[in-house]
């Protein structure tokens, strides 16, 4: 803890002398609040200070009760831990916003208050393995608040006036028709290419003996046949019809509820699903990507994989103030699987398509089996597209209540091309059409973040990205808790990239900290470019050689690398030539099969160990080597 204080007060008074103003009583403060309320002052009660702030920042004034746990300068005025900062944002007496801040005092108000806001739990060893602990107390929180979360989705659907679900399914018409037209073909031509993924599945599969089940359900039998999925090819379907183990809807295998770690405060809850269901998801999600790149304005406003337009959306916003930037709580366990079946009412074929691979159970830690009233949570392949459709319906659902006239798809294109942005939860809209969208969504139950949401001043949020008046406000979060020896592989890692982090972003000084501190652990930390296999140090200066390579005269510098073996996991027979025939891009083998799609073959990613080695690795080590320094 000691360690973490440290680079706290080295952070605040490298900040301090870029705001010209003093950092010792924080320092002090922060010293006293560490020894006494431990690691929770600061990934907890002193983010939860930042939030705070952000919001002030959003309103234009101090509100006192925001910040109970520290002590207040005045009846009216600022908080007296980090006033120096403080006072060149808002007036000291009044606590208005002033009319100029000082931008680079709100880079380190937030750098300050939110460094730990991040942070995992520490660590614990079990079976030679590092693992993350979550509390039991809050993890039973977590779940009570899944099952009551499934309360309100069904309360919500009984309640919600059956005109206004029409209009939900006109506007997705309007938005997806045609892209669910040409998703439904793919379905109806059996063009779906299913996948396996290397994470963990319900029925505790290793990653390569998923391509040994023989686990299907009725409900998928109808749209993807066990013959033409399950096995290589019709050769093989005497060996299927022995094997093969067909579910009825009773039978199937509910999702199992678990929560990772997210911050110290609470966990992250997701749903791992059936090895059979995530098969299809997979292959659905693919399609629809591929259907999506299509539509020259669904694939502009709607985000899969590139955040960058709604950073850039977010900093227009925060200068300009006519975007506003949303966040929604619990959005993907928000999602009712009513919404997502009347999106698709008018695709049948996709809709049982999408039906059959959704599971309608959850195994509840706690609670038991119950029946899902949400369409899916984070671990579905289907969730985060699912998710992404109905918000940006509901988005256009606000702008054309408040416009109080019926919106074309050629209007919609004009007028809102670059001005509407969806990455999953996080939304941009115009800020004039803020508070019908706002409206819109808590009438289908969806919640949005007061502390995340922002379109009244000038400060703005998404996708990792923060800005005011134009102006990156980012920050360096801490992610790990620092580490204490070299074989803390994890926290080794995670504390080099967090020295880097400091670095590019100009804190230079705690940079030479984290650099001190690791050159304690590690014998060999050498000058490396951003691009190096090895755990050295990124500088402006260029990078550091020891020798040239004997056989390529390349350079090389002696350091420490990551090295992370995928475990041993067998794979012969028919598994086999079905991975290799399914997914050619890990063995290099040209393919053609009926009813399949066919995936671009890249040589360069060939795993010649894929049958003997497949999955996460199950520990990440740190090896001392020679490697290239760019």
């Amino acid at each position: 803890m000691k360690s973490l204080t440290s680079l706290w007060s080295t952070t605040a008074s490298e900040l301090a002398v870029r705001c010209c103003t003093s950092a010792v009583r924080d320092i002090k403060t922060v010293s006293d609040r560490v020894e006494h309320e431990g690691l929770s002052f600061l990934a907890i009660t002193l983010a939860d200070f930042g939030k705070a702030i952000e919001k002030w920042l959003d309103q234009g004034f101090v509100v006192p009760s925001d910040c109970s746990s520290f002590r207040r300068a005045s009846h009216n005025g600022l908080p007296a831990f980090m006033q120096g900062f403080l006072g060149r944002v808002f007036d000291a007496s009044s606590g208005v916003l002033l009319s100029n801040p000082d931008v680079e005092a709100i880079h380190a108000i937030r750098q300050l208050t939110l460094l730990f806001s991040k942070i995992a739990l520490p660590t614990q060893a079990r079976n030679g393995k590092s693992n993350r602990v979550v509390s039991p107390i809050r993890e039973a929180r977590a779940m009570s608040g899944f099952v009551e979360c499934e309360k309100e989705i069904r309360r919500t659907d009984s309640i919600l006036d059956p005109q206004f679900l029409e209009e939900f399914k006109a506007m997705s018409v309007l938005l997806f028709g045609e892209l669910f037209d040409k998703w439904a073909r793919e379905v109806h031509w059996s063009r779906i290419t299913p996948k396996h993924g290397p994470g963990a599945v319900a029925d505790r599969l290793s990653s390569n003996a998923k391509f040994c089940s023989r686990s299907w359900t009725t409900r998928l039998e109808r749209v993807f046949p066990a013959h033409d999925n399950l096995i290589p090819n019709r050769r093989f379907s005497a060996d299927l019809e022995r094997d093969l183990n067909l579910l009825e809807p009773g039978a199937e295998m509910p999702v199992r509820v678990i929560t990772v770690p997210k911050t110290l405060k609470s966990p992250r809850v997701i749903a791992i699903e059936p090895t059979a269901m995530q098969y299809v998801q997979q292959g659905l999600y693919r399609s629809f990507l591929d259907v999506l790149k299509e539509d020259g304005f669904l694939s502009h406003i709607i985000g899969f994989d590139d955040q960058v337009p709604n950073q850039h959306l977010a900093m227009k916003g925060s200068l300009s103030g006519d975007l506003a930037t949303l966040d929604l709580s619990e959005a993907s366990d928000r999602v009712s699987y009513q919404h997502v079946r009347a999106m698709l009412e008018n695709t049948p074929d996709l809709l049982q398509a999408v039906d059959s691979c959704r599971s309608r159970k959850a195994d509840v830690p706690g609670h038991g089996v119950i029946r899902l009233s949400k369409f899916a949570s984070m671990g579905s392949a289907l969730c985060f597209p699912m998710e992404s459709l109905v918000f940006t319906t509901i988005v256009f659902l606000g702008i054309q209540r408040e416009l109080s006239t019926p919106l074309s798809r050629g209007k919609l294109i004009k007028l809102f091309r670059e001005r509407v942005r969806v990455f999953g939860d996080d939304l941009i809209v115009p800020r004039e059409y803020v508070l019908s969208v706002v409206d819109e969504l808590y009438l289908f139950g969806y919640k949005v973040n007061a502390n995340k949401s922002f379109w009244t001043g000038r400060f703005r949020e998404s996708c990792g990205k923060e800005y005011y008046d134009g102006h990156d406000v980012s920050i360096v979060k801490v992610r790990e808790v620092l580490p204490t020896r070299r074989q803390d592989a994890s926290g080794v890692i995670s504390a080099v990239s967090l020295r880097n982090q400091f670095y590019l972003a100009g804190l230079w000084k705690s940079a030479a900290w984290l650099d001190s501190y690791l050159g304690r652990i590690l014998k060999f930390f050498p000058n490396v470019a951003p691009t190096s296999p090895l755990l050295g140090r990124v500088s402006f200066l260029g990078y550091q050689t020891d020798k040239l390579h004997p056989n390529l005269h390349s350079p090389l510098t002696k350091g420490y690398y990551v090295k992370a073996k995928p475990p041993l996991d067998k794979l012969d027979g028919v598994g086999a030539l079905h991975k290799c025939l399914l997914e050619p891009g890990i063995s290099g083998w040209p393919v053609k099969r009926p009813f399949r799609a066919q995936l671009p073959i890249d040589v360069a990613n060939v795993d010649e160990d894929h049958l003997e080695r497949s999955g996460r690795p199950e520990r990440v080590d740190i090896k001392l080597g020679w490697r290239s320094p760019w």
